[in-house]
C-alpha cells in the first residue's frame, strides 16, 4: 500500500505533490502568469514612454520654428509701419503734405 501512496504524492514528472501538491503547482503558475505581465506592462510602458519623447521632441522643434517665424514678422511689422515709411508713402501716393502755418485756423469753444 505504501507504494501506491508514493505514487500519488508524485506528479507525472516527478514533483513531490504531497497534501496541497495541487494547489502549490496552481500557485506557482499564476505567479509565473503574473511575472509574465509584469513584464510585458513594463516594455509597454517603457515603449510608450519613447513614443512620447519623440512626439514631444518634434513639438519642441515645432516651437522653436514658430518662434523664429514670429520673431521675423514682428520685425516686418516694424518696418512696415515705421513713420518715416508711412510719411514717404503719403507723400508719394496720395500727395500729402503738412499744412502751411498760414492755412491751420485754431477753433475754440
Amino acid at each position: 500500500m505504501s507504494a501506491v501512496r508514493q505514487a500519488s504524492d508524485t506528479s507525472r514528472y516527478g514533483w513531490p505533490l504531497g497534501r496541497f501538491g495541487g494547489l502549490r503547482l496552481w500557485l506557482l503558475l499564476l505567479l509565473m502568469a503574473v511575472c509574465l505581465a509584469s513584464a510585458m506592462a513594463a516594455i509597454t510602458v517603457s515603449h510608450l514612454t519613447r513614443e512620447q519623447y519623440a512626439r514631444l521632441q518634434q513639438l519642441e522643434r515645432e516651437r522653436d520654428q514658430l518662434q523664429t517665424e514670429w520673431g521675423r514678422l514682428l520685425l516686418e511689422e516694424s518696418a512696415w509701419s515705421s513713420p518715416a515709411r508711412i510719411e514717404r508713402l503719403a507723400v508719394e501716393r496720395l500727395d500729402m503734405r503738412l499744412p502751411d502755418v498760414a492755412d491751420v485756423e485754431v477753433i475754440r469753444p
